[in-house]
């Protein structure tokens, strides 16, 4: 038997939606990143996204780049076109690139959880923002390819009390979450030689 849910959900699960909203699109989560040319690579080259539209504001001094998990025979070649095929595209990221952060050293953004960026020394934060997240068809293939592909993982497969999902970290430390299409079924051992016995419960990032 389900459990029962903490609070009554049910409302917001039934029924149509507003007149007003049914056009509406969640069509962007937008991240800074320190490097374009490594956050392209890693969300392109490793996670299959594909630039659907940039632009260049050098007055302002930054640069915005949308990716997203699109069959590449679809995306406009006319920028005007790019713009309004993004407009209308869901589940984008936008990466945000101010000018001449990829000269700082080390990682330059708070990213949410327990992360210290920006924090005065001495104080605790307590993040927001936790993740963003992909499916796959199998968890355990992906992440062994992404360890092929030199990406730092925060948790495997295996690692941690929840199995069968990872949770990986893109070049500025923003958290991916990796899971399945379908069931979540353990393997006995993952690539990094995590089995699936044992291991420590939830852990709050956040903290």
């Amino acid at each position: 038997m389900a459990e029962k849910p903490m609070i009554d959900v049910s409302r917001w699960m039934t029924g149509p939606r507003a007149a007003e909203t049914e056009k509406y699109v969640m069509q962007q989560t937008m991240v800074r990143v320190k490097d374009p040319t490594k956050s392209l690579e890693f969300y392109c080259d490793v996670l299959g996204f594909k630039l659907i539209m940039h632009r260049d504001f050098q007055q302002w001094g930054f640069s915005v780049y949308f990716v997203a998990m699109v069959d590449p025979a679809t995306i406009p070649t006319d920028p005007e076109a790019q713009w309004a095929f993004c407009m209308n595209t869901p589940g984008c990221v936008e990466l945000t690139w101010n000018h001449g952060s990829e000269k700082e050293e080390g990682r330059l953004y708070n990213t949410g959880n327990s992360c210290g960026i920006g924090i005065p020394e001495g104080a605790k934060g307590k993040g927001g923002f936790g993740h963003m997240g992909i499916t796959v068809p199998c968890v355990y293939e992906a992440c062994a390819r992404f360890d092929k592909l030199g990406v730092e993982f925060h948790k495997t497969p295996n690692g941690g009390g929840m199995k069968g999902l990872a949770f990986i970290k893109d070049p500025d430390g923003y958290l991916i979450e990796v899971l399945p299409q379908g069931p979540m079924i353990a393997q006995a051992v993952d690539h990094a030689g995590v089995p699936a016995e044992g291991g420590k419960g939830y852990t709050d990032n956040s903290k």
